[in-house]
């Protein structure tokens, strides 16, 4: 009896032993992202279209130098020349609005990219600008001085098409070390 006792405690054992091991099943979870668009007052920086080319709709900047664009002029052109080289100045701006209610002026740093070889942007005027002309330029804002963005459109050895690109505007708090 000893030996049917001491041979079932042996198996409820060895089971204990391989059961309390690693569990190895394949797990499947769904994962969405989201993101806020925030009020005015919880905004670290506006960005407000100066032209007609550029549109702000839900959170994005649209550029369109297009017949498609909502707001093409009646009898306007259709697009860009090729071969050619525009330069726009005040497409949109940038503007601080972190520390609006507070007296102290705080900078924040600005750093823009565009995803497009032929695309560059500058901050401020053409002739004199803060940063730039560059694909990727960065400059300070301080709060009340909103600041320019223009843009350079090469389109030398370009083919008669649409064309595509993406731009990233990142903005944290403290002025740029430039």
């Amino acid at each position: 009896m000893n030996k049917l006792f001491g041979l079932a405690l042996l198996m409820v054992g060895m089971l204990l032993a391989v059961g309390a091991g690693a569990n190895f099943r394949y797990y499947s979870a769904d994962r969405q992202t989201s993101f806020d668009v925030v009020t005015d007052d919880n905004e670290l920086i506006d960005l407000t279209a100066l032209q007609p080319y550029v549109t702000y709709d839900a959170g994005k900047l649209y550029v369109d130098i297009s017949q498609y664009n909502p707001n093409h002029p009646t009898g306007g052109g259709t697009g860009m020349s090729p071969n050619t080289t525009y330069v726009f100045e005040e497409m949109f701006q940038v503007s601080n609005e972190l520390w609006e209610n507070n007296e102290t002026t705080y900078p924040i740093c600005v750093t823009i990219k565009t995803e497009h070889d032929d695309v560059m942007i500058f901050a401020g005027d053409y002739d004199s600008p803060i940063a730039g002309p560059a694909s990727n330029i960065q400059f300070t804002v301080e709060h009340g001085n909103p600041i320019p963005i223009g843009m350079i459109f090469d389109n030398t050895n370009s083919t008669i098409g649409q064309y595509q690109f993406q731009m990233s505007i990142e903005a944290v708090a403290g002025a740029c070390n430039q």
